[in-house]
């Protein structure tokens, strides 16, 4: 068979594949049932177009102290666990790490290490880290906890599932066929990142005194919206998901766990400040570290950047038909499989949704908090995150901590960039008073 023809077929199956994606009907995914606090479906909450008020109790009254909002706080946390990310395990309180590598860089002034972390049940569980630490000058540092969509420099990348070749194109995920793809043969050959390379271009960081320790976030979740014949998800098959069953956590669930496995390992080292771990990460990974900010108290500064849909704006005004970006709709016709199963059924009546985005902002209150945006950056909605943040700011007020909680908007798309970075290292600066 020529290429010509093979080039053919191909375009014909992807063709008749994203026909059945247009054509088909939802295939709904089986529930996992969790121990988990369960909540009310949208057919008994009422429509409400403002941004519900995280300090307004079920009860119908104000939290007016921060004694009151811990114990509010718990509620909070329940209803987006529920609604927005997914049952996710509690830490599993057996991290250990083994060094696989280690090397000076940049003329001597940085170590960089190669870390297998294990933890889990017997230890079953995973990934390599890489550690960047100035050692020119005095520690500890405050230190940059990065998910990256590059592979972990120096490591051996891991194997991932093919991905359905509509992924990506906007095509309504639960419609598509079953199964998970074939593997090409011969496989592309995985990429790999050098070390000094990620050194280079974090220079900056590390002439500034902060230590960074980054990873591939597909070692945390396969980002695969393919399905198993059982119409399960199939990212469960493989990661943190084996061997917890009966949590409904999402993809952005898992990445936002990666940041905290980090974590467990980074307090053991000397060289990490436990008062100033930063995460941050980009896009997708900016939803995650939102949700890991959220999650874990001992993040003392969050800096999502970039993250649209599903991130730090609020759901009632992002949108194509609203405000411009990515909106809920977008996110559960594209990737229903990173959050909670049960957010699904509000994806065309955000105005239903008992919480929204500005709540994991809340959630993360009095520490510190840095949204990074690109003033051309179409997928994301300007007004949305302001409302996030304004909305939020009346929870930090009860702590007499509004300077904490800022956003920076760069000259650019889509991206991270430097001057992103250098947003977030100075704002690391002022709240950490180094």
């Amino acid at each position: 068979m020529t290429t010509h023809s093979i080039l053919f077929l191909l375009g014909l199956s992807l063709s008749n594949s994203l026909l059945f994606a247009q054509t088909s009907p939802q295939i709904p995914v089986p529930p996992i049932i969790t121990n988990g606090k369960a909540f009310p479906g949208i057919e008994t909450l009422p429509e409400c177009s403002t941004l519900p008020n995280p300090l307004q109790t079920h009860e119908g009254t104000r939290v007016t102290t921060t004694e009151q909002w811990y114990r509010q706080r718990d509620e909070v946390k329940a209803i987006m666990t529920y609604y927005a990310v997914g049952q996710m395990p509690p830490a599993p309180g057996n991290v250990q790490g083994h060094e696989l590598k280690s090397q000076l860089l940049l003329d001597g002034e940085v170590q960089y290490r190669l870390v297998h972390l294990s933890f889990g049940p017997q230890q079953s569980l995973g990934f390599d880290i890489a550690l960047f630490v100035p050692i020119s000058k005095p520690g500890p540092f405050a230190t940059v906890i990065f998910p990256s969509f590059s592979p972990t420099p120096g490591a051996e990348p891991l194997v991932t599932m093919p991905r359905r070749p509509e992924q990506g194109h906007g095509k309504d995920a639960l419609r598509l066929p079953l199964g998970i793809p074939m593997v090409p043969d011969p496989a592309p050959e995985p990429k790999r990142e050098d070390p000094t390379q990620t050194a280079e271009k974090h220079r900056a960081l590390f002439d500034r005194g902060f230590a960074l320790v980054t990873y591939h976030y597909q070692d945390c979740g396969e980002d695969t919206i393919a399905r198993n014949e059982d119409a399960s998800w199939a990212f469960r098959n493989t990661r943190f998901f084996p061997a917890y069953p009966h949590y409904d956590w999402g993809l952005l669930g898992a990445w936002a766990w990666g940041v905290s496995r980090c974590i467990d390992y980074l307090e053991t080292q000397d060289f990490a400040d436990p008062t100033a771990f930063i995460a941050t990460g980009h896009s997708r990974l900016g939803k995650a570290v939102l949700v890991a900010g959220a999650y874990d108290e001992r993040i003392a500064i969050s800096a999502p950047a970039g993250t649209a849909g599903g991130g730090v704006g609020v759901y009632r005004l992002c949108g194509k038909t609203r405000t411009g970006g990515e909106g809920l709709d977008d996110m559960m016709r594209k990737y229903p499989n990173w959050f909670s199963p049960h957010l699904h059924q509000f994806a065309h009546d955000p105005e239903k949704l008992p919480f929204d985005q500005h709540w994991f902002i809340a959630l993360t209150a009095p520490r510190a908090f840095i949204t990074l945006d690109g003033a051309t950056d179409h997928i994301c909605s300007a007004e949305a995150t302001q409302a996030a943040l304004d909305a939020a700011r009346d929870v930090y007020a009860l702590f007499g901590q509004t300077d904490r909680l800022t956003g920076n908007v760069c000259d650019h798309g889509h991206t991270y960039n430097e001057c992103d970075w250098q947003a977030l290292l100075d704002f690391a600066d002022a709240q950490l008073q180094r």
